[in-house]
């Protein structure tokens, strides 16, 4: 067995982590996640080190092994520290505010657009044009940002829409005369 290229995930304290045959469970001060893994892959826990083995060095058990350490590494990271998303919305009358679990959009269409906050997120409205997705789960958090993303994707003429703070809209030039 080898554990070449990956490094092991170091548990800060507070963080108990279960390691069952094909399942990995992390508790810490934000929650407790559950992650199905390969029965392939062997998971250890050894003095607040947890690593990761593969039994062959062929392409899919070098797959699995990243992609197992990614997904415990993530669940460690979540139940720590958390994570979010931060969303702009931008285009004139385009505003978001907090209802209760969830938020309500005006995008320019002819209703509200609601989303609903499911298990394990939090919406935060810090100003009407900003929207924070929190939560422990890295894949749900992001899921659940793209969904809201999906209400109305930034447009390449004027740039209206909803868009990932960080994200560059390719902008395009409308038609001349």
């Amino acid at each position: 067995m080898s554990r070449i290229g990956n490094k092991p995930v170091e548990i800060p304290e507070g963080v108990e982590v279960q390691v069952e045959p094909g399942r990995v469970t992390v508790k810490g001060p934000k929650g407790e996640l559950t992650q199905e893994l390969s029965r392939d892959m062997t998971v250890k826990v050894d003095d607040g080190v947890l690593t990761v083995e593969r039994p062959t060095d062929r392409g899919p058990h070098r797959a699995l092994h990243g992609l197992t350490r990614s997904l415990v590494q993530n669940m460690v990271i979540g139940v720590t520290d958390g994570y979010e998303k931060h969303l702009e919305i931008q285009g004139v009358g385009y505003r978001a505010q907090s209802k209760g679990k969830g938020i309500e959009l005006a995008l320019g269409f002819s209703h509200p657009v609601v989303v609903e906050a499911p298990e394990g997120i939090e919406f935060d409205v810090p100003e009407p044009t900003a929207i924070v997705v929190r939560g422990i789960d890295k894949q749900q958090v992001g899921q659940i940002a793209a969904d809201i993303r999906d209400k109305r994707p930034p447009e390449p003429y004027k740039g209206k829409g909803i868009r990932y703070r960080d994200e560059r809209v390719a902008r395009k030039v409308g038609k001349r005369v």
